[in-house]
């Protein structure tokens, strides 16, 4: 089972109209869809056969992602999906039943800040898919360049985790997690670890068992923990370098473990080259008694070339993507006339758990067909993960009781005070009309809706500008469903 999961990561897309099939063995080139910089995200199936992927777009800055079909269209309704234009803020996860769930998030430049979810039915269309529903809104908070996921330790579950962002002035290091399962989605207590700045650069990456966590941010922060893939905590931070105050030299951009989680490869990069004219690919030992004196540059450029994003991939080889400054603003899109061996090629870690010079690391080796590649490189976490064996939650039967398998009706509701609106959503919900009323406290009704919906999801917002501050009674009603929900408008 493991291994078949393994091949939902073998087709990778990204860049300009890229794509790299790795379900053959010998990797080979095909044009893609999609056009973009940076965050994408790509799921196959069991057989490696491509079945939708994602991008967002530079230059619109919400709203940006658009979903792609296996045959490189625009899937039904995928597009108009809220995105920032940034390099890891899609997260493709599989729920159940073909359905799956897009994550995305939206940083601090746009009136819809937050982390959102999107609902893909992969039955419709003949199994060209449809995005259901998009959008739905799980928090409001500024979010920073680094979603990430990662499969529970009973095998089935997920953990999405997403990294605060915007209050870069204060030590709170803050992580955001979300516990997936079919029933829905759970939010966590947030895990303050006061030791980083929480800032919009960021990445999370997880090695390939699953327990151990790399944070990077460009401030020159990399540290390492735990992570418990039963309880989602995060601990024993082992800090391989502290953020810089002056002296801004480890702009860290990028970073991937080797198959064996032994060695650590880094990018530095800067997007503006009046800062720094050299971007550089660096490897750690992570079994040496002192992980920042075991340095070792595998690569550098100067501009106008960038190296950009490092991706485990499934042959156990690290690529590397890199972008050629052409001279237009933020490096996209490229002009027609930009093609060259820095943007039509990636580079190539082929033995990654060997150390320096024996990892053989081949700048700019593996032909994209004629195609370009820019910083991003899809953002996929580890499908083939399976459960964690002899942990205490390595079944479905341990840990979690039946009733949390159960595919009960979810009534959320989540109130923007910002936009004054109120987003109401249900998971598993039964019927195919719904009729959404809202009362106060004293039982008056306010709002009420009626529309037919596509089960088992719904979801409506609810502008609620002209109500006064308090407390509310949410209640949505189907042929089989009757759900209630309180809310406060503050």
């Amino acid at each position: 089972m493991i291994g078949l999961l393994q091949n939902q990561n073998s087709v990778w897309c990204f860049g300009d109209s890229a794509g790299i099939n790795f379900s053959t063995g010998n990797p080979t080139t095909f044009a893609s869809g999609m056009d973009g910089r940076g965050s994408c995200v790509s799921i196959s199936d069991t057989t490696g056969d491509i079945l939708f992927y994602a991008n967002t777009r530079a230059g619109n800055w919400w709203y940006s992602t658009r979903v792609f079909n296996s045959l490189h269209q625009l899937m039904q309704n995928g597009d108009s999906i809220n995105g920032e234009a940034w390099y890891n803020e899609l997260v493709i996860m599989p729920i159940e039943n073909n359905y799956y769930y897009l994550f995305s998030i939206c940083d601090v430049f746009t009136n819809a800040k937050g982390l959102y979810y999107s609902i893909i039915d992969m039955n419709q269309n003949g199994g060209l898919g449809q995005v259901l529903q998009k959008n739905i809104q799980l928090n409001s908070l500024g979010n920073a360049d680094c979603l990430s996921a990662i499969r529970h330790a009973n095998g089935r579950d997920w953990w999405l985790i997403s990294k605060r962002s915007t209050n870069s002035s204060t030590n709170n290091n803050r992580f955001n997690l979300y516990l997936i399962t079919p029933s829905g989605i759970s939010s966590h207590p947030v895990q303050n670890l006061l030791n980083a700045t929480d800032g919009d650069m960021q990445k999370l990456i997880f090695n390939s068992n699953g327990d151990k966590l790399m944070q990077l941010n460009v401030l020159g922060f990399l540290a390492e923990y735990d992570f418990d893939r039963c309880t989602g905590v995060i601990s024993n931070q082992n800090i391989i370098f502290p953020e810089q105050t002056a002296n801004f030299n480890r702009f860290f951009w990028e970073g991937a473990y080797s198959p064996d989680n032994s060695k650590f490869f880094v990018t530095i990069t800067l997007l503006d080259p009046q800062v720094s004219d050299t971007s550089w690919l660096l490897q750690f030992d992570l079994n040496a008694s002192n992980i920042p004196s075991s340095c070792d540059t595998m690569f550098f450029i100067k501009h106008p070339v960038q190296i950009g994003a490092v991706r485990l991939a499934p042959d156990h080889k690290i690529y590397v993507s890199s972008i050629y400054d052409s001279g237009v603003a933020n490096g996209y899109p490229y002009p027609d006339s930009a093609r060259n061996m820095f943007n039509e090629n990636l580079g190539v870690i082929n033995y990654p758990d060997s150390m320096g010079t024996g990892c053989d690391f081949q700048p700019f080796s593996f032909y994209l067909g004629g195609k370009r590649t820019y910083w991003g490189l899809p953002n996929n976490p580890d499908y083939g993960l399976g459960a964690l064996a002899g942990s205490a939650c390595d079944t479905l039967g341990v840990g979690i009781s039946e009733a949390d398998i159960e595919s009960k009706a979810i009534l959320h509701t989540f109130y923007h005070s910002e936009w004054q609106k109120i987003f109401v959503n249900a998971q598993h919900l039964k019927g195919r009309n719904a009729l959404l009323r809202i009362f106060d406290m004293n039982g008056k009704l306010l709002f009420s809706s009626s529309k037919p919906f596509q089960p088992p999801y719904f979801t409506q917002e609810v502008d609620f500008t002209v109500f006064a501050k308090g407390m509310y009674i949410v209640n949505l009603e189907t042929e089989k469903e009757n759900l209630v929900k309180k809310f406060i408008k503050d």
